[in-house]
């Protein structure tokens, strides 16, 4: 489950629509059949043709009257309001599913901890209904909302991007010391952890900073391994369906190469290490 909201700015997040916490107008080029409905309808002259994004974002309000006429589904809504147990009823709808898979429910964003005290409650609710619980988090928020969600999680996959902080505040816009702080402290309170590291051409694939990374995770008590993940471009025409520039579209992926070359580079310090991840 995705939710909404998050505190970095990294420039090769393949989930655009969740950095934002509100909703937000999506379009999708491939999907539009130019039946000008959306003009017509829009209250607010909101929508013009010559953009690549098609909604005019300063003038929007988001009263979803275009994205209700439109025929062909071109443009869509991203993010929706619930509640918790509206959420909780639609998870329970694939229980049967997460105990014939030994599975269970992972949450991600965005930032899953920029809503902690909702995703605290859907925790509870997930365990008291006796499911595996998962989180995907960047670790960017104070050591106390941290403290209250690890006693309902089984297991964190935690980014951890680059240690240089200098590079990492440069790039990604904020400092990683409350980051790799909450990561020892996650650690320390015998917190599950999978450290997992997006592979970035020119930002952290160079020997010293995979290096620094697998030094510090074996420092953690708990980790189990390191997951490295290849930068691929698969989310650059979200940016474009939501009126946003893509700045690494002159970034090609990693080869594969190269990423066996990282994984060993990781094991020989002394850590496990899969591309990917595993399931």
């Amino acid at each position: 489950m995705f939710l909404k909201g998050c505190p970095l700015d990294c420039p090769w997040c393949s989930n655009p629509e969740s950095k934002d916490k509100d909703p937000q107008i999506m379009f999708n080029p491939n999907l539009c059949i130019d039946c000008k409905k959306c003009i017509e309808i829009c209250p607010n002259n909101a929508v013009d043709f010559n953009l690549r994004g098609r909604i005019v974002r300063d003038k929007c309000n988001l009263c979803m009257e275009c994205v209700d006429h439109c025929y062909s589904k071109a443009l869509s809504i991203e993010g929706i309001e619930g509640s918790v147990e509206e959420l909780l009823f639609e998870l329970n709808k694939d229980r049967i599913h997460y105990r014939r898979s030994n599975g269970g429910i992972t949450f991600s964003g965005g930032e899953a901890l920029y809503q902690s005290d909702f995703l605290l409650e859907l925790l509870k609710g997930c365990k008291a209904n006796g499911w595996h619980t998962t989180i995907e988090t960047a670790g960017y928020y104070p050591k106390e909302t941290l403290e209250k969600i690890i006693p309902w999680t089984d297991l964190f996959l935690y980014d951890i991007k680059m240690i240089d902080d200098g590079k990492h505040k440069k790039v990604i816009g904020v400092s990683n010391k409350r980051i790799l702080a909450n990561a020892k402290f996650a650690a320390a309170s015998s917190a599950d952890l999978v450290v997992r590291t997006p592979i970035i051409p020119g930002f952290n694939d160079d020997k010293e900073s995979v290096s620094e990374i697998a030094e510090f995770a074996l420092d953690l008590k708990g980790v189990k391994r390191i997951d490295i993940l290849p930068y691929h471009r698969l989310g650059e025409d979200k940016y474009y369906g939501l009126g946003q520039k893509y700045q690494m579209k002159d970034i090609e992926s990693p080869s594969n190469e190269k990423m066996e070359q990282i994984k060993e580079l990781i094991i020989k310090k002394g850590i496990d290490c899969t591309i990917g991840g595993v399931e």
